[in-house]
């Protein structure tokens, strides 16, 4: 049923949304996406969860919007539990819900698109966990010389308690080790990655470094950098140059995960 939560405790909620019934899917099953919304790791941005999921039901993509924990009391590695919990739930019930469990993917929006990034490309995500693809948008995917909030902590500020992900015990080698460009394997799925040149909270750098990483591990990978944007667009609805990421991804979508089956 649409919006009803799939998975949910105290800190996580799994809530499904169905594709559109008017947008034939293939024999094995309409592909899925867990949406992950950013907010620093201290709360969910509403604009990027049931609008998101919504946009990909349009596509014929069934989603699911991922609540995982955040705040103080929930830090690493509680969000990445949470999201391969999530995966293995969405796969478990995947054929009762006419989706195709091998076609389930994960799109991330900043510090969920680290998360999202996380679950896809780090060593210890298993097979049943890891996503068929990934998006990630605006991602927060270099965390070893950054954490959201504090870009420019120098070496000695950087042992502060400031860190949303790691919390008051945050090292730089705590924060390597949550570094995504730095722990990528080559079992990466396919990654669709945007990111705006102008972006001053979550820096472009994110986004170039992730991706010449994957290149570098032979993973399929396409990146798009807007010029103007800045950060925490979600669909960028009206948007000059990022409001392009929506057709590109979709774009992308039908070649690695179709779901129209009469294209």
């Amino acid at each position: 049923m649409a919006g009803c939560p799939a998975m949910s405790d105290l800190s996580t909620t799994l809530t499904f949304h169905p594709p559109r019934a008017d947008v034939p899917s293939p024999a094995s099953g309409a592909p899925g996406v867990i949406v992950m919304p950013g907010g620093r790791y201290m709360r969910h941005a509403q604009h990027e969860g049931k609008p998101v999921a919504d946009w990909l039901g349009r596509l014929g993509y069934a989603a699911w919007v991922l609540e995982y924990p955040v705040g103080p009391q929930d830090v690493h590695p509680a969000p990445l539990n949470a999201a391969r919990a999530a995966m293995r739930r969405a796969r478990a019930e995947a054929p009762r819900l006419g989706v195709d469990p091998d076609r389930i993917g994960v799109l991330g929006f900043s510090a969920g698109g680290h998360l999202a990034a996380h679950l896809a490309a780090g060593p210890d995500t298993t097979e049943d966990e890891r996503p068929a693809f990934a998006v990630l948008c605006y991602a927060a995917t270099s965390w070893h010389s950054f954490w959201l909030g504090s870009p420019d902590a120098s070496e000695s500020e950087s042992e502060s308690d400031e860190d949303p992900l790691i919390g008051p015990g945050s090292t730089p080698e705590k924060r390597r080790a949550v570094s995504v460009e730095l722990i990528a394997v080559p079992q990466t799925p396919p990654t669709f990655v945007w990111h705006c040149a102008d972006d001053a909270l979550v820096e472009v750098d994110h986004a170039l470094s992730f991706t010449r990483r994957l290149a570098e591990l032979r993973v399929p990978v396409e990146l798009h950098v807007f010029p103007t944007g800045g950060h925490g667009l979600g669909l960028a609805e009206g948007a000059a140059h990022a409001g392009a990421w929506t057709s590109l991804c979709a774009e992308w979508l039908r070649k690695v995960a179709p779901a129209d089956s009469r294209l």
